[in-house]
């Protein structure tokens, strides 16, 4: 049997666990705020800017765009898209981040480390987000181009969610999935530390590239639906927190997909009838 740690040593841990667990604590809590009173605020049409499976495709593209003006509604949606990564994405990286803080407890710069593994994994996503943005301007601009589209838009919204469900039986799903799982060995693996900050932001950017490659096809299921909707918004993150984080959670992904399947495949039926 294993000797149990020395009180001093399970004191220490309990801190970092407890350091950890509070600043993903209050950045979860703020994005969520934020979106919420984002929602309560006259620009909360940069949020919800309408689903695929919406029949008034092209309208809902209209009310997002307004007076021609690229540049400041694009910065709203790359805001906006940073607060719904934050609020959905940040508890999920919770392990990596206690055991980045173990490993890094007798270092003065810890706090500042921390923050830079955030920013790395903050900063793939919203690179994500600004790709998921672009395809989503492309199919809000098919759709204008096709009278059928226009009144149509469920076939996108049903071929996203069976891309979802599909994703979840392939082999990158499963391999991705297990990095994320596997936070001791995942920072033992990236994290170097000569050049500390770089190499902090450089993991948080790794683990952010392998947590895409688990959940891009969830999260662009919050297109299907409308981003802005904080009912799904919260949904989704129960799921991915828990495909990631609970000792069962790798054994949900397939019976999710199942789900995701039977659920587009219901649209088209109805869709059809």
């Amino acid at each position: 049997m294993a000797a149990a740690a020395p009180p001093g040593v399970r004191g220490r841990n309990a801190g970092y666990r407890g350091a950890a667990f509070g600043l993903l604590g209050a950045l979860t809590l703020a994005a969520w705020l934020a979106l919420l009173l984002w929602q309560q605020s006259p620009y909360a049409r940069f949020l919800e800017h309408g689903g695929w499976s919406d029949a008034g495709l092209v309208a809902s593209l209209c009310r997002a765009l307004p007076g021609g003006d690229l540049l400041v509604p694009a910065a709203l949606y790359a805001g906006g898209w940073v607060l719904m990564t934050a609020a959905m994405m940040l508890p999920t990286v919770f392990p990596l981040l206690e055991m980045f803080g173990r490993l890094t407890r007798d270092r003065s710069d810890r706090g500042r480390l921390l923050a830079a593994v955030v920013a790395g994994y903050l900063g793939v996503w919203t690179l994500f987000g600004l790709a998921a943005h672009a395809l989503d301007w492309g199919l809000h601009n098919a759709a204008a181009a096709s009278a059928w589209l226009t009144f149509n838009g469920w076939a996108l919204g049903a071929t996203a969610i069976a891309i979802a469900g599909a994703f979840q039986f392939s082999a990158l799903k499963y391999r991705c999935l297990d990095k994320c799982r596997s936070p001791l060995s995942f920072v033992t693996e990236h994290w170097r530390g000569y050049h500390p900050l770089r190499h902090a932001f450089l993991l948080g950017a790794h683990h952010g590239v392998f947590c895409v490659g688990c959940c891009w096809a969830l999260m662009l299921l919050m297109f299907a639906v409308g981003t802005g909707n904080l009912g799904w918004m919260l949904a989704l993150a129960a799921v991915m927190a828990a495909e990631k984080t609970l000792r069962w959670g790798r054994h949900l992904a397939k019976p999710l997909g199942a789900a995701l399947i039977a659920w587009a495949g219901a649209i088209l039926l109805a869709n059809a009838i």
